[in-house]
């Protein structure tokens, strides 16, 4: 029962409690008040369990934690907002190029605060790359869910099993797509500087970030194609599957490499 004392566990029951309660609440008094806190508790749970269990699984030498802040919240809020004019009546009809036009932006405008401290070189450990990489992806995928979390609320009429749907779907796949892809990145880049002694923008850091930007347009791709079949839906879902597994596992493989060059 010890990781009933870890704060990743602790973050993430308290939080499912109280995303109960402000539900039940919206049930008893249909009061709509209620809304944007069940939005902002299931937009935003996941991601903060996620962000703190690496924090307390990988090694650290550094105090973090005001730049993982920053990079979670204004990397968040820029990324989404420089992401959603860039790709504003750029990527409106969908296939496989316009989706990698996407990937390559948001990939992108998630970087800019990593990038910041990277090339500052105050935080030169591979894990300070992974734990400010996953803290910019987990705060766009944050703000991204409370907007289509919204939007689904707004088109089924104020459905809230609706609105629960969404904030599952994403909540539970988030550590697997912009954490994971852009936690990726940012461990590549940091395992890059330590081997150079300062910062590169070498072969090694340009393939993370092709594979991050391929692995968010293929996700991008089977979430958006029509499943008119059983068939269909199946393979999908499958493919869908199969790019998250491909995406937390190259991050997890990131994290081992952390911890092992700590022991």
């Amino acid at each position: 029962m010890g990781f009933i004392r870890l704060r990743w566990f602790q973050i993430f029951i308290s939080g499912l409690v109280l995303l109960y309660l402000v539900e039940k609440a919206i049930i008893a008094t249909n009061n709509p008040n209620f809304i944007p806190s069940v939005i902002l508790l299931g937009s935003f749970l996941v991601p903060i369990t996620f962000i703190t269990y690496l924090y307390e699984n990988l090694p650290n030498w550094d105090n973090l934690l005001p730049p993982m802040a920053i990079c979670f919240l204004w990397g968040g809020v820029v990324g989404t907002v420089m992401a959603g004019n860039l790709e504003y009546d750029v990527f409106k009809a969908l296939g496989f190029l316009p989706m990698l036009g996407v990937g390559l932006i948001e990939e992108s405008t998630k970087l800019i605060f990593p990038l910041v401290y990277y090339l500052q070189g105050r935080y030169r450990s591979l894990a300070a790359g992974i734990l400010l990489g996953t803290a910019s992806g987990m705060g766009f995928a944050a703000l991204e869910t409370m907007g289509y979390s919204f939007v689904s609320l707004l088109e089924s009429k104020g459905n809230l099993a609706v609105l629960d749907e969404v904030l599952l779907a994403r909540g539970l796949f988030s550590p697997a797509g912009h954490a994971a892809w852009t936690g990726l990145v940012c461990a590549v880049m940091w395992r890059e500087s330590a081997k150079a002694g300062h910062t590169v923008f070498n072969w090694q850091v340009v393939k993370a970030f092709l594979t991050a930007v391929l692995l968010h347009a293929l996700w991008d791709i089977f979430n958006s194609t029509g499943r008119d079949t059983s068939i269909e839906f199946i393979i999908l879902e499958l493919l869908s599957l199969l790019v998250a597994y491909t995406s937390i596992s190259l991050l997890n493989k990131q994290v081992r490499k952390a911890q092992f060059s700590h022991q």
